[in-house]
C-alpha cells in the first residue's frame, strides 16, 4: 500500500495527489461490503451490507496504519427480502442482540490486512488480500483513494452453524464464506 502510487486517472497537472497521512473515511456510495455462499454445493448467492461505516488511520511507514470497521447486520441485503429476515434471525447473525459486525486491524502490509472479526459476539482473527488502485482527484475536487479486499471465514467458527442435511453427503449452504471487499476512502475533513 505505497503512499506514492496513483491512479491513471489522476489529474496531470500541479501536484500528484498520494495517500497522505491522516485520518480516511469510507465513502459508502461508492463502497461495497459483499459476500458469498455456495446453495446445495451448486451456486453462488451473493449479499452485501447496505449500512457501514470505517476509519482508516494512514501512518508514514504505511505499516504503522490501521482501520476500523462496523457493518449494521440489519442491513444485510441478498435481494430476497424473507432470505434476509432469516439471515438477521438467531439462526445466522441474531442483529437483534448483536446488531453490529466488527473489525479492528491488527498489522498492515503493501498486500494484506489483518485484524480482528467480531460477528455474534465472538472474535476471530482473518486476513485479507489487500489491493491499493490509487488516489485521484474527482471531478467536485474530492480527493478519493481505492482499495480492494477479499479472504475466507468458516461461519461456524463464529456460532452460525445452522444447516441442513441434503441428499446423502451434503449440506444446505457452505461453511465458508467469501468476503469481498470495494472501498473508497475520502480524507475526513473532506466527509
Amino acid at each position: 500500500m505505497s503512499t506514492t502510487e496513483t491512479n491513471s486517472n489522476t489529474p496531470t497537472t500541479g501536484d500528484q495527489p498520494t495517500l497522505h497521512s491522516g485520518t480516511w473515511v469510507v465513502e459508502p456510495a461508492h463502497s461495497e461490503v459483499g459476500f458469498t455462499v455456495r446453495h446445495l454445493g451448486l451456486s453462488k448467492v451473493r449479499g452485501r451490507f447496505n449500512s457501514f461505516t470505517a476509519t482508516a488511520e494512514i501512518s508514514d511507514p504505511t505499516t504503522a496504519s490501521s482501520v476500523q470497521a462496523s457493518i449494521d447486520m440489519s442491513s444485510v441485503d441478498t435481494n430476497n427480502p424473507d432470505r434476509d429476515g432469516h439471515l438477521q434471525s438467531g439462526d445466522f447473525f441474531n442483529a437483534e442482540t448483536s446488531p453490529q459486525m466488527t473489525f479492528v486491524s491488527t498489522s498492515v502490509t503493501d498486500d494484506t490486512l489483518a485484524g480482528d472479526l467480531t460477528i455474534n459476539g465472538v472474535t476471530k482473527p482473518v486476513e485479507l488480500d489487500l489491493e491499493f488502485h490509487g488516489v485521484t482527484v474527482d471531478g467536485y475536487g474530492m480527493t478519493r483513494a481505492g482499495f480492494s479486499a477479499e479472504g475466507q471465514i468458516k461461519r461456524s467458527d463464529f456460532g452460525i452453524d445452522f444447516n441442513m442435511p441434503v441428499g446423502m453427503d451434503g449440506m444446505l449452504i457452505s461453511d465458508k464464506v467469501n468476503i469481498s471487499l470495494e472501498i473508497q476512502l475520502v480524507p475526513s475533513d473532506a466527509s
